[in-house]
């Protein structure tokens, strides 16, 4: 017998309890970036990565390492510079002479959480060896091949106010991570709590959870059920950035050079299926989609000459496609309503 929503709520109970709980931890540390938090647990249970933008000083570092201390992982940082080079990322041979040996030396890339700071100051050939890593969930060295972790997450921080010394990420390559998320300076009132708490000890996080009741919630969040609708809806986001006119959004023809790739709703889907059970549910709404389809599609988007001249962002056309594209009608219980 099929389970019903009911059901499958239920035995996801536990997932949902245990990582309110940490995301509850987090927040005792960080203030103000709430969004963030919950968007990278749910990265990290749908098994993507996250490309974060925003000016410094906005808690970026200090997060992934409270996310490494409480959910049990190592945390490693690099900090991204021009002379980096991929050995300095995924790990090289070294000669020992006093054995006559090559022996490997596995980089910073080998943790569960790893901060890839201001990703967009190395060259391409640094960054393309991270999203190999990232895509793979494997380097290899002399011939050897070495997988991460489980889990892995990369968050890779981006500075938009700098130019000058930078090598900003290719879009073809930007599209590899699940979620980009744009980090704004949290209000007057978080801002004053982070003063104050900086006048005393930093709130030191508890560890709530081992990297296997992790394995295991990612395990429950493919089994959050998923209506073809939910896909079709996912689908149809990604399709009017690439087909406005078929929409009635012909006017956005002209500001979009290239519209969301495939993993688009791959990702999106994947996302809300996580998202979903974070909120205690066994199945996908339209709500879960629609929230997330900023943070999965901005990045994937390629937004033409007279949209850059006309100051139209990435947001601004995904905001003109949630509203255009409508998602299946729903109950009272967020579930799609029997034809």
């Amino acid at each position: 017998m099929t389970p019903n929503h009911e059901q499958m709520s239920a035995g996801l109970e536990e997932p949902r309890q245990a990582l309110e709980a940490a995301l509850h931890e987090m927040k005792r540390v960080i203030v103000g970036q709430d969004a963030m938090l919950e968007r990278l647990v749910v990265a990290l249970l749908a098994g993507g990565h996250v490309l974060l933008e925003g000016v410094p000083g906005l808690a970026k570092t200090l997060t992934v390492k409270t996310l490494a201390q409480v959910l049990g992982g190592t945390f490693r940082r690099v900090q991204f510079t021009p002379d980096l080079v991929p050995a300095d990322l995924v790990g090289t041979r070294i000669y020992r002479p006093d054995s006559g040996r090559f022996d490997v030396e596995l980089g910073p890339v080998f943790g569960n959480f790893l901060l890839a700071d201001e990703i967009n100051r190395a060259p391409a050939k640094v960054q393309s060896a991270l999203l190999e890593v990232m895509q793979e969930g494997q380097v290899t060295i002399g011939g050897e091949t070495f997988p991460v972790p489980r889990p892995f997450l990369v968050m890779a921080t981006q500075n938009p106010i700098e130019a000058e010394g930078t090598y900003p990420l290719p879009e073809a390559q930007v599209d590899r991570f699940l979620m980009k998320v744009l980090v704004d300076y949290p209000s007057t009132g978080e801002e004053a709590a982070v003063v104050g708490r900086s006048l005393g000890d930093q709130a030191e996080p508890r560890e709530l959870l081992t990297l296997e009741n992790l394995e295991r919630f990612e395990r429950a969040t493919q089994t959050v059920l998923v209506d073809r609708e939910m896909i079709q809806y996912a689908v149809s986001l990604a399709d009017a950035t690439r087909h406005p006119e078929a929409y009635g959004l012909g006017e956005l023809g002209g500001l979009i050079e290239y519209g969301a790739s495939p993993r688009g709703p791959i990702g999106l889907i994947g996302a809300a299926r996580a998202l979903a059970l974070l909120r205690g549910r066994g199945h996908v709404t339209a709500a879960d989609v629609r929230d997330l389809a900023h943070d999965v599609l901005r990045h994937r988007m390629v937004l033409s000459y007279d949209a850059l001249s006309e100051n139209v962002t990435a947001d601004d056309v995904l905001e003109r496609v949630v509203g255009a594209v409508m998602g299946p009608p729903a109950d009272h219980l967020g579930r799609p309503v029997a034809a």
